[in-house]
């Protein structure tokens, strides 16, 4: 069953009078950052309506998927290292960190069927995934150089007992995943009882059924723990050897 959606007059104007009653509320209260909200829903408005456009192509050329999601991974690589703040020649560490999470989450639910293996599942599905690695990634990475730069004077001492770089910074590693993996545990504990995810609204707005849109949403909540888990810890791994050499600048 179809949803019969608003026309694009009608969205704009539930999106101006949303926009108002933001400002106006900033205004009264003193909250300083309406600039920072125009230039958000400025570039959200933009950004959307791009992604549309390309995605509409991606659905009528379905070869175009995997370039896109190419693109999009690239894109999330370079948010990640900008996070952290590694050096360039790091690109390729950080982006085979988030590369392994999305194969490694997204492989067993196309190759199962649970989804269909075609662009208009494997775009949303994959892209969601790459932006949940992504986040975990930059979690760790930042979490773990300032904890390497913090406790520099206890790893040097396991450096000059025989550790190598990566045993030395081994322990930080572990708690800077972990650390990265609470918001998607948080989100998978709260779905359903605190919240309605995304994937879940979204499926009843397209006219899923309930059940159709759990089965999806389970999906989605437990690939990307497992991407989250996987690209953070190797991460870690790969940061190792770095960290444990030179002293990483606490930013």
């Amino acid at each position: 069953m179809s949803v019969p959606y608003g026309s694009p007059l009608q969205v704009g104007i539930a999106l101006a009078i949303l926009a108002l009653v933001t400002l106006v509320v900033m205004t009264v209260t003193g909250i300083r950052q309406r600039l920072d909200f125009l230039g958000a829903a400025v570039r959200s408005i933009v950004q959307l309506i791009l992604v549309a456009l390309v995605v509409a192509w991606v659905f009528l050329h379905p070869a175009g998927a995997l370039l896109y999601l190419a693109v999009m991974l690239v894109a999330a690589t370079a948010t990640s290292m900008r996070r952290i703040g590694l050096a360039r020649r790091r690109f390729p560490v950080v982006l085979a960190a988030i590369a392994a999470g999305v194969v490694i989450a997204v492989s067993p639910v196309m190759l199962s069927g649970a989804l269909p293996l075609e662009a208009r599942t494997l775009l949303p599905f994959t892209a969601q995934i790459i932006g949940g690695s992504m986040t975990a990634v930059s979690l760790t990475g930042s979490r773990f150089r300032d904890d390497v730069a913090a406790q520099w004077d206890i790893l040097e001492g396991y450096l000059a007992l025989g550790a190598n770089p990566r045993q030395a910074t081994a322990a930080a590693g572990r708690r800077a995943a972990e650390r990265s993996l609470i918001p998607s545990l948080d989100q998978t504990r709260s779905a359903g009882l605190v919240v309605l995810p995304g994937a879940f609204v979204g499926m009843l707005l397209g006219g899923a059924t309930p059940a159709q849109a759990a089965q999806v949403q389970l999906l989605v909540l437990f690939a990307l723990i497992a991407a989250n888990v996987c690209a953070s810890t190797a991460l870690a791994w790969l940061l190792g050897p770095e960290f444990g050499r030179q002293r990483p600048v606490s930013l």
